[in-house]
């Protein structure tokens, strides 16, 4: 859930001159990006307002970094509230029990999490590459008639969050957590298995679209990337992802449909978050 704070004025009497204009609510924690010159005292001010606003959030955490690392982390301060970084956050009539500090979580990506599932035809083999703590492959197996979701990652924790939300969410005969490495779990035992590959994961998602192709089924199938993408106002950044993809598939000798680009979001000054569907045909 994305709130936003209109004024510094509103929260602190003018004591701090800008603040980020949005923040982060995951289940009852709310996640604050602050200028780093910000005081402690202006910190708490915000963690005030904020959970003033916002009765069920329990607890206020500064994030002090970007998400970075093969796990996809971030540093997080306790502001405010309760000194814990778990909550369960509820999206679509799922449940999502997760530690903020230790697995990757972001709630902006609901609604497309909601329109992959509706894209799932039914008894479809659904590669979930970059699955953290099961979002996707939750929400697809509850709001899709798809046959299995395998859900693959490399980070441990988030692998066992995965496999209580599973739990929760009741679809333990739909959704079959893997830990590791999405390409080498592939190439050992999912080549061929799919109709659909998702990678929800920006920064790796190039280097990894070869596996995504032999993950798919000797018919062919889709493939829903998601990538970054920076682009100055006289550049378009759907076409430059475009752009970007064709030539590598075409690089790997595939043929396909021309791929369908959306912006998913802005993510920082002329930075775009975008998915690209991708039809791969192979016959």
């Amino acid at each position: 859930m994305r709130r936003r704070l209109r004024t510094i004025t509103e929260v602190s009497s003018g004591q701090l001159h800008k603040v980020y204009n949005s923040f982060d609510i995951v289940g009852d924690i709310a996640i604050i990006k602050l200028p780093s010159n910000a005081t402690e005292k202006e910190a708490q001010l915000v963690s005030k307002t904020i959970m003033n606003r916002h009765k069920n959030v329990k607890t206020v955490l500064l994030q002090t970094s970007p998400v970075m690392g093969e796990l996809r982390l971030r540093r997080l301060i306790h502001l405010a509230g309760e000194n814990r970084t778990i909550t369960v956050h509820k999206e679509f009539g799922c449940l999502f029990k997760v530690d903020l500090a230790k697995c990757y979580f972001s709630p902006r990506l609901s609604h497309e999490r909601k329109r992959i599932a509706t894209l799932v035809n039914p008894n479809e083999t659904i590669i979930n590459m970059f699955a953290g703590v099961g979002c996707f492959s939750i929400i697809i197996a509850r709001h899709s008639k798809a046959a299995k979701v395998v859900s693959i990652d490399v980070n441990p924790t988030a692998v066992q969050f995965m496999q209580e939300n599973i739990m929760l969410n009741r679809v333990y005969n739909k959704v079959f957590p893997v830990i590791g490495d999405a390409k080498e779990v592939i190439g050992i035992q999912l080549k061929g298995k799919a109709d659909r590959v998702l990678m929800p994961l920006p920064g790796k998602s190039l280097e990894y679209l070869p596996y995504a192709i032999s993950a798919l089924k000797a018919s062919g199938g889709w493939i829903h990337y998601y990538g970054f993408e920076h682009a100055t106002k006289i550049e378009n950044p759907m076409e430059k992802v475009k752009f970007k993809i064709i030539n590598a598939l075409s690089a790997l000798n595939i043929n396909f449909e021309e791929p369908i680009v959306r912006i998913v979001r802005s993510t920082g000054p002329n930075w775009f978050q975008l998915a690209v569907d991708i039809h791969i045909l192979f016959n």
